[in-house]
């Protein structure tokens, strides 16, 4: 692969509200690239609905968004192109809803398979690509097995893309903190 073809990989982590969706849709506009934006939300309730909503009344008109539950890496493979940006936001309900026992999951859908793909193949891609995520791992040790599958998976899965990324960017209170790059 050249230099030109090869993808540049930004991981921008947070908490909740911490405002890394936000940094990372600048990230985008700061391009000057078209931009794919990739939303991995199954929308459950009202209220989750309402947060989706808001979000998508911050994107600029002119982003072209897909909408991706399961199947990361095959969204990345078929949107990561040269000259082009796509945002991912994000790996934490991705993860959620592929180890969530009562999400809509596809039968023969198996989480370190999804994990493995999209480790795999983020390399492989071209373009600008910003993985948002959140950190999950600052607090207590969860009550009750899935949610420290859950807990334990985001670390797990974090650590692995901020390897193969080119910049790792925490946000807190709206702040960037650069961490890699």
């Amino acid at each position: 692969m050249t230099q030109s073809n090869s993808p540049h990989i930004t991981l921008v982590l947070g908490g909740a509200r911490s405002g890394k969706s936000r940094y990372a849709e600048q990230l985008a506009i700061a391009s000057s690239l078209p931009v794919t934006y990739i939303a991995t939300a199954l929308v459950f309730d009202d209220e989750f609905g309402k947060r989706v909503a808001h979000h998508q009344s911050r994107r600029p008109k002119d982003w072209s968004t897909v909408e991706q539950a399961h199947d990361l890496a095959l969204a990345l493979q078929n949107h990561a192109k040269a000259g082009q940006c796509v945002i991912v936001d994000c790996l934490t309900l991705w993860l959620a809803q592929c180890i969530c026992p009562d999400c809509a999951q596809p039968e023969t859908l198996d989480w370190q398979s999804e994990k493995a793909g999209l480790l795999e193949m983020l390399p492989r891609l071209a373009g600008k690509v910003i993985l948002v995520s959140n950190e999950v791992g600052i607090g207590i040790v969860p009550l009750g097995a899935i949610n420290r599958q859950f807990q334990d998976e985001q670390g797990r899965l974090n650590q692995a893309v901020a390897q193969l990324a080119n910049e790792v960017v925490f946000i807190a209170a709206g702040l960037p903190i650069k961490l890699k790059g």
